[in-house]
């Protein structure tokens, strides 16, 4: 950990569910670890909105995020993300005011074009032209939740006059970020606006350069607008688990890593696993996608992506995956919190080590010391009571 660096911690919730379970059950888990998240200090949460396929069964994040913000305290919890190409931007910047009030301010807004194109196709909408109306839409939703009026007419949405009927709950506006992945235009949406960024697609050492260079069109956008390019907005989502060994990482993993990679390489669009990987555990280590070990190779994975970024970012989000059981799970986000955050957050414990060696230098000192006035009171009780 260097002075001048601050790494928050999060997570990305899709979520990832097998197919053979009660999902209802799995969304009272989801719940729950963001619960243990929250008493374990991760700073933010992000939930996603996903329609069909199955496997990611979160269709309103609003929705979650407004029965978690009764069961947590502190964790920031954020839209991610928000489909902008299924909404109307009027209604939909006015539900997530109205939730910016219900989480005291604790809410964020990220909004994207919707990553699965199964899920445009269920509503008529074509894939190419997701892009387009994402931008339109945020043009829309960024004047709105600064308090603006927006009278817009595009081929999909109609607003005349529009106005929120809430302010912010805070001074400021609530925070908001663009998903960014394969292609630019989520690097360009976020800069024009100066709102933050949210890299997804992978932490590989093309996909982080791939980062970095959406971090450079952000900023030569921002700066075009006359908006400031903030890293501490950024936010590179990767995967991890860990365990107290190696060994006992990949054994955890095999619990759900298989389901996971048929999804990715059945139902979803994005290539994160390709068809021809033999074996996914060693194939996401080895490209450095993911981190499956000990909170030590954590740590080097997290300073993997701080020199990938070139430069440095606000947040590492971990993609909750479900690969190992509930139990390993829960304690793999623990040591974590326990022993990799430190080292990124200013916690870590070299002043608690200098003091540990002061004192263990004259600890013979101080023994003799103590020993003295024990001895010392020893003898005036017994001079006063002889």
């Amino acid at each position: 950990m260097t002075a001048d660096r601050f790494l928050r911690t999060g997570v990305f919730l899709a979520p990832f569910h097998q197919m053979n379970e009660n999902p209802t059950m799995a969304l009272e888990r989801d719940m729950d670890l963001l619960v243990h998240l929250d008493k374990l200090n991760y700073h933010e949460a992000w939930v996603g909105e996903h329609h069909s396929g199955g496997f990611e069964i979160i269709s309103s994040p609003e929705m979650f995020i407004a029965a978690a913000a009764e069961r947590t305290k502190h964790i920031r919890l954020g839209t991610g993300v928000v489909s902008l190409p299924y909404h109307n931007p009027f209604m939909l910047s006015s539900r997530m005011m109205q939730l910016d009030h219900m989480t005291r301010g604790r809410a964020m807004f990220g909004v994207g074009p919707g990553a699965l194109v199964h899920d445009a196709a269920k509503i008529g909408l074509k894939a190419e032209d997701q892009r387009p109306r994402m931008n339109e839409a945020l043009d829309a939703v960024v004047t709105l939740m600064d308090g603006g009026v927006v009278t817009q007419k595009t081929d999909w949405f109609d607003l005349n006059g529009a106005q929120l009927q809430l302010q912010p709950y805070g001074a400021a506006p609530m925070e908001m970020a663009v998903a960014c992945a394969r292609s630019p235009v989520g690097a360009v949406a976020a800069g024009r606006h100066g709102i933050g960024m949210l890299s997804i697609g992978g932490t590989s050492d093309d996909a982080l350069k791939a980062h970095a260079a959406n971090w450079g069109i952000y900023t030569d956008h921002a700066n075009a607008a006359g908006k400031v390019a903030d890293r501490g907005k950024w936010r590179i989502v990767t995967f991890a688990h860990v365990a107290e060994t190696r060994e006992q990482a990949r054994r955890d993993v095999a619990f759900g890593l298989q389901h996971f990679a048929d999804y990715f390489r059945e139902v979803a669009t994005f290539p994160i696993i390709p068809a021809d990987v033999s074996d996914p555990l060693d194939y996401l280590i080895k490209e450095g996608i993911a981190c499956i070990g000990t909170p030590d190779d954590c740590i080097a994975h997290f300073e993997r992506l701080w020199q990938g970024s070139e430069g440095g970012f606000g947040a590492a989000l971990l993609l909750a995956h479900n690969w190992a059981d509930w139990d390993a799970t829960r304690k793999s986000y623990e040591l974590m919190a326990r022993y990799v955050h430190p080292h990124f957050q200013g916690h870590a414990n070299h002043l608690r080590q200098h003091s540990y060696n002061v004192a263990a230098g004259n600890r013979d000192t101080h023994v003799a010391a103590a020993s003295a006035a024990v001895s010392g009171e020893i003898d005036k009780f017994h001079k006063k009571a002889g």
